[in-house]
């Protein structure tokens, strides 16, 4: 949505806002005589704008665009939020919709890029103990009619809207299985969980590996689940993934960094001049997970809740953080509901980490585009030149672990530990057109029921014995060529990554990688998303580094053993 900010109708409508849509009387908002003249201002300019213009005004179009850019004046993170979008919102950090319990994906037919009508939607995967579990739909199933209305080219979220519904109520799913043979099934909308936990195993017989994608109400209880079973698989150190999580329900990820932490300790804090948003989180004893060793990964889409947990293990010497330096969102928001559904999420206060520090990177109000511009720059500046990134950084955000360790503030967290992969321009070729994930599917997709019947049930079979042969090998590329254009030549003259032409030698140097992303997205074809992760993490450059440095959280786990003394317990 276009901020139209020096348009004077916009700023005019804010008084609908604040005095009809809110309900509110007016001398409940005044605070000076400037304020009351303001509004006085609003709402002689909207009674002309109201009466004397050319044309009809649209006043909700009009009155939502004047929200958006009163708000866009104040942070890079206050927004105004749609009825529509807020309860799609809800719904997602709910953890849970009326459903039928299926992964389902909706293709686009061939040789019509992104451009091309849809195809028919084809079931991925149920999800347990849902609905389509119970009644035996297959993964592969392929969706052609909902409540006898057929369905056939519908995008994915068409489908979506069609299968969702209050729970308890029916619908009827027609499928067309393999063979073409189309069964109906007679399925119970129900309340399906949607998992903020997308994986969790053990990479060897002590270490135990979880990705936190977001953060939901429901995400805490996850954690502990998944904890519990990898504590009885023998788990003796654990690795937290929270890469591209860009943050959520922040009371979720208080609890989570609760049960690693011994009581008594701060995890984090929030001031603001109202003093109703100033608080302070702390840790409590009998925490699950409080003295074995912690990594936590961290990339620059680290955000907000995910920066709280990373910033508080560090502060207090609890995990190893390793990885990018994360995004830097250190605001609050509340969420102010309007009259209509609709809502304006509003920053409230600052969150700080335990030592001290500011989380968020500076901005100028209302200038979203400087703000992402200086973020961006200053993660490059990082990334590239560390040494002189930190020796950048004044004495005045410099902060203290509890065992003495310099932090930094200012904007983000600076991982422990950094590492900074240089990614082949071949491997980015492909990653950048999705090749590897469409070949998959479509070789998967063309003897579907035999690679079903093989692997079904032996997914930890499948990690170790399957493999890409020669001829899928040259498959893939000649597919890669023929429909992502992307070429191999022998002529170093010729290699241009711009064009996606790339050295043959490189495309055979990286073929393990290549290799380990066709199995890893095959193996998404036949179990899920969650069959990703423990094989595409064997290629991954930072978890396998991170793998390399348990002594260095060892040593920072040994601080949180039981006799040791006691730490600085921070506070403010």
């Amino acid at each position: 949505m276009k901020h139209f900010k020096k348009r004077y109708i916009l700023p005019a409508l804010l008084l609908l806002v604040l005095g009809t849509v809110l309900g509110m009387k007016i001398d409940a908002v005044i605070s000076s005589t400037d304020t009351y003249e303001q509004l006085r201002k609003l709402e002689e300019a909207f009674l002309i704008i109201n009466q004397r213009y050319v044309d009809e005004v649209e006043a909700e179009k009009i009155t939502e665009e004047a929200i958006v850019s009163m708000l866009a004046e104040l942070d890079p993170h206050s927004s105004y939020i749609s009825a529509e979008e807020i309860a799609q919102i809800q719904e997602s950090y709910r953890g849970s919709f009326g459903g039928i319990g299926i992964w389902f994906e909706v293709p686009r037919l061939e040789d019509g890029g992104d451009d091309a009508p849809y195809d028919t939607a084809r079931v991925i995967s149920t999800i347990a103990g849902g609905p389509s579990e119970a009644a035996g739909v297959m993964g592969g199933d392929r969706i052609v009619a909902v409540d006898g209305k057929p369905v056939i080219g519908f995008s994915d979220r068409e489908i979506q809207n069609v299968l969702k519904g209050p729970i308890g109520t029916r619908v009827t799913m027609t499928v067309e299985r393999f063979g073409g043979k189309k069964i109906d099934f007679e399925l119970t909308r129900d309340r399906i969980p949607i998992y903020s936990v997308t994986s969790s195993y053990m990479v060897d017989d002590k270490t135990g590996y979880m990705r936190i994608d977001r953060f939901a109400v429901t995400t805490y209880d996850e954690f502990v689940e998944h904890l519990k079973e990898l504590n009885q698989q023998g788990m003796e150190r654990l690795v937290i993934d929270l890469r591209d999580n860009g943050g959520g329900v922040m009371q979720s990820a208080v609890k989570i960094v609760d049960e690693l932490l011994d009581g008594g300790r701060t995890i984090v804090y929030t001031k603001s001049r109202n003093a109703q948003y100033n608080a302070i989180e702390r840790s409590r004893d009998g925490g699950m997970f409080e003295h074995a060793p912690v990594i936590v990964l961290v990339n620059e889409s680290s955000a907000s809740a995910s920066e709280i947990v990373a910033g508080a293990l560090q502060d207090h010497d609890r995990a190893l953080i390793v990885g990018r330096r994360t995004f830097g969102k250190g605001l609050v928001q509340n969420q102010f509901p309007l009259a209509d559904g609709s809502v304006l999420q509003m920053t409230v206060s600052r969150y700080y980490t335990p030592s001290g520090r500011l989380i968020q990177t500076p901005y100028k109000n209302g200038d979203l585009e400087d703000y992402y511009e200086q973020k961006y720059a200053s993660l490059n500046q990082a990334r590239l030149n560390l040494n002189d990134y930190i020796e950048s950084i004044p004495d005045s955000m410099k902060f203290q672990t509890d065992h003495g360790r310099t932090v930094f503030g200012g904007g983000g967290i600076l991982p422990d530990y950094i590492v900074n992969p240089e990614i082949p321009e071949v491997v980015r070729g492909i990653t950048r057109k999705g090749t590897a994930f469409r070949y998959a599917r479509q070789w998967f997709l063309a003897d579907e029921q035999a690679i079903r019947d093989a692997w079904n049930g032996r997914e930890a079979d499948f990690r170790t014995a399957f493999v890409v042969d020669e001829a899928m090998w040259q498959d893939f590329w000649a597919f890669a060529e023929a429909e992502d254009g992307i070429t191999l030549t022998d002529d170093a003259d010729a290699v241009d990554p711009e064009a996606f032409v790339f050295a043959r030698s490189s495309a055979e140097a990286e073929r393990a990688t290549f290799e380990t992303m066709l199995k890893a997205y095959i193996a998404r074809q036949i179990y899920g998303s969650e069959a990703v992760p423990p094989i595409i993490n064997t290629i991954d450059p930072v978890f396998q580094e991170a793998l390399q440095l348990w002594d260095r959280a060892e040593a920072l786990a040994e601080y949180h053993r039981p006799g040791r003394a006691s730490s600085n317990r921070s506070s403010y």
